[in-house]
């Protein structure tokens, strides 16, 4: 029989409720015999989630605000196990973990206790094995992940643990330190488990219906995406499409294993497939997604003969490079360069890097837009169609946005477009029209 890895968001675990509809779901498939819980997320009067709760906790140890913030986390935890009627005692656990915050333990301990312990409750409750993920996701001594390792123990250890639950978010160090993923990293979890066990199916369980065509906040009645290639799904999650952490791609297309997304609140629907080929026969229509950003600033420099002047792109991305910034895009033409760069990359050093252009590659002008959207409409079928990039910006001169930016990658997998702020939504949806309805 092969075997299923099933994540579940904070969502899906933010109380007693929640936990038995979790049961229900994987009772459902005899398959699913390793389970990656995340923390509780928000409930009730609890506006915050417990990750949340747990770093104030941490910044305020020793405070007068910590017994409360504890206390809060204390009942989200102790009222799950009581309403579930488990005879787990979670009061050691908790105590110990009051105790490491207040003794000093840093962010990263802090933060991945709401795993930890939700891990706990949920192999209890499901009568699965707990396999800390501390023992079994690696870090190098200087807190990079080490995905060799990981693989290697991880594997070992889970053909002896089945079932189980491993928490997600964390692991260690050589030393036993906790260190954290990025904020959604139970995602990157999920993704290791699959890989190491090799899970025919990669289940992500969360509170939406899957991954849709544009960002439902703009187009309300934007549809659910059947199929999506791990190519399309790395270009949507880059540019903001949020339901999956970006990172969580990788683990799995390594070993070609599907991610499926879907929602724990409707189990019955059939949500969104992430694979490496789309089924034989399968029409994924023109565009799979448009996704997008706000927040950056272009700057456009142009100089004659540019392309005859050996490197001079060097020498731009040199700028870059010596103030520490990043760029999203750099567009060219004949004798002109573009760098795309988000505002937190940028933090108050656009004055000195113009500067610096200046001095370095004696351009004939360089101008700064601000207040830039930057949105890419992506897709597979894009490549097989003629009149693509005609059918867009029509969408988008019959809506009166200007285009300031325009660049397409050499896969031909999408098209980006940075437009004002004032004309995100209203481009998105434009684009959404176009292709979509």
């Amino acid at each position: 029989m092969g075997c299923k890895v099933a994540k579940f968001g904070g969502s899906s675990l933010a109380c007693a409720e929640r936990f038995a509809r979790v049961r229900e779901i994987i009772s459902e498939d005899p398959e699913r015999v390793y389970v990656v819980p995340s923390a509780p997320g928000k409930h009730g009067d609890d506006v915050e989630k417990i990750t949340d709760m747990l770093y104030s906790a941490q910044e305020n140890a020793g405070s007068e605000k910590f017994d409360e913030i504890f206390g809060r986390i204390d009942k989200r935890f102790t009222d799950i196990v009581a309403q579930l009627g488990l005879g787990l005692d979670i009061r050691p656990h908790l105590d110990t973990v009051r105790e490491n915050i207040l003794g000093g333990l840093g962010p990263d301990y802090a933060a991945s206790r709401g795993e930890y312990l939700c891990g706990i409750i949920l192999a209890e409750y499901l009568g699965y094995a707990f396999v800390d993920a501390a023992e079994v996701v690696c870090f190098d001594q200087k807190g990079r992940f080490d995905a060799d390792r990981t693989q290697r123990v991880m594997a070992a250890r889970l053909k002896k643990d089945r079932p189980a639950v491993i928490p997600g978010f964390y692991g260690a160090m050589p030393d036993g330190g906790i260190r954290t993923f990025s904020r959604g990293g139970s995602d990157i979890t999920g993704a290791l488990v699959s890989r190491a066990v090799q899970a025919s199916v990669y289940e992500n369980w969360t509170d939406v219906p899957g991954f849709m065509v544009a960002d439902p906040r703009i187009v309300p009645e934007s549809k659910v995406i059947e199929y999506v290639t791990y190519k399309e799904l790395r270009e949507l999650s880059y540019m903001g499409a949020s339901v999956l952490h970006e990172d969580a791609i990788f683990p799995v297309r390594v070993e070609g294993i599907p991610i499926h997304v879907r929602n724990t609140n409707t189990p019955a629907k059939r949500g969104t497939m992430i694979v490496k080929d789309l089924p034989e026969g399968y029409d994924s229509g023109t565009v799979t997604g448009i996704a997008g950003r706000k927040g950056f600033t272009v700057i456009a420099i142009e100089k004659a003969l540019m392309n005859a002047e050996v490197g001079f792109g060097r020498r731009v991305l040199w700028v870059l490079e010596r103030h520490g910034v990043s760029f999203e895009h750099m567009p060219t033409g004949i004798d002109t360069l573009s760098l795309v760069i988000s505002d937190t990359e940028l933090d108050g050093k656009l004055d000195t890097i113009l500067e610096d252009l200046w001095a370095q590659c004696n351009p004939d002008s360089i101008e700064a837009f601000t207040n830039m959207g930057v949105i890419a409409t992506v897709g597979q079928g894009m490549i097989r169609r003629v009149g693509i990039a005609a059918r867009l910006f029509t969408a988008l001169a019959n809506e009166s946005v200007n285009v300031r930016m325009i660049d397409q990658g050499s896969s031909e997998l999408n098209i980006i477009v940075g437009v004002e702020n004032e004309d995100f939504e209203k481009a998105v949806r434009a684009i959404y029209r176009a292709f979509v309805e």
